[in-house]
């Protein structure tokens, strides 16, 4: 292409790490680009995106508008920030090569015995534990029912010096988003226990459904195997009526020949908790492959998550 693709994103440290990776990988393809900074104050919203099925889209509206009123060509976002139905006249272009999935904890002091040394039987005294996400609270308190979990938001800078300036015990992150802009601090540890949000770690390049140009383009950067376990991922979440608010986890995983995935579901509070696990081979028919997080999903609503679903849209209501 003779003209610079403009490259939308956000305008905080990790957002422009990652729209700034996609600048590379397409410059290694021969394709020159330049970043267009986008800030959410709605003074670039000429084009309102029409959500399907009452999606908001937090983190991604102000981008799809740039888009729609072709500000830009292309988005860059954090997969797990996309809406699992997109604003009309947007899809997909590419999924990068995923990082790390993990959550981890940052933490103060020593690391808590009830970290380090967890015991479901053991009697440790209450922690106080940051994160916005309700998933992250959820199966914290599944996992540790004395605790409190206190409110953290703000972009990763702001979240670690929120987490410096309190009395509190500690903060759950996704490691990626740390690591990335090299910010993970030797006081951590990755909880290998918490499932991740679908699509964690992932990152996707959305543009305008009638932009062959530019998808053509996007698609020099797509990695088959991330894109196949995020939408597993994505679809076993839809399924479950699932979004940003929800504490609905997913994971898929290739090893070799053999997709796994993992998948649940808790109450708001993390008392109730139903989960399921699945394998299946990568020989086998690609439409069964693909339907396996649908198909977990469905195994799971007929254990009864459709009663904890309505809960939680009550309990937001």
């Amino acid at each position: 292409m003779n003209q610079a693709l403009k490259i939308g994103t956000r305008d905080s440290e990790l957002a422009v790490w990652q729209a700034t990776l996609v600048q590379q990988q397409l410059a290694a393809h021969g394709i020159s680009s330049e970043l267009v900074f986008i800030k959410s104050d709605g003074d670039i919203d000429l084009v309102t995106p029409l959500y399907e099925i009452g999606v908001q889209g937090i983190f991604t509206k102000t981008l799809d508008a740039a888009l729609l009123s072709k500000r830009i060509d292309l988005a860059v976002h954090s997969m797990k920030d996309v809406p699992t139905q997109p604003a009309k006249g947007i899809v997909p272009a590419a999924v990068l090569k995923r990082a790390s999935y993990k959550d981890l904890l940052v933490y103060k002091g020593e690391l808590p015995n009830a970290i380090a040394h967890y015991n479901a039987q053991a009697n440790y005294p209450p922690l106080t534990i940051a994160t916005s996400s309700i998933r992250r609270k959820a199966q914290w308190l599944h996992r540790y029912p004395g605790h409190n979990i206190e409110n953290l938001r703000g972009n990763v800078n702001t979240r670690l010096q929120k987490v410096a300036d309190s009395n509190w015990n500690g903060a759950i992150f996704a490691a990626a988003g740390l690591e990335r802009i090299e910010k993970r601090p030797e006081q951590s540890i990755e909880l290998d226990w918490m499932l991740p949000a679908a699509a964690q770690g992932a990152i996707m390049v959305v543009c305008r459904e009638d932009d062959n140009a530019t998808l053509e383009s996007c698609v020099l950067l797509h990695d088959t195997n991330t894109a196949l376990c995020t939408r597993i991922e994505r679809d076993f979440l839809r399924t479950l009526f699932g979004g940003c608010s929800t504490p609905i986890s997913a994971l898929a995983v290739i090893d070799k020949n053999l997709l796994s995935f993992t998948g649940n579901i808790l109450s708001l509070n993390g008392q109730q908790k139903l989960e399921i696990s699945e394998e299946i081979e990568l020989d086998n028919d690609p439409a069964l492959i693909e339907a396996i997080g649908k198909k977990a999903a469905d195994t799971l609503l007929a254990r009864g998550a459709d009663k904890i679903v309505e809960e939680i849209r009550h309990a937001g209501s």
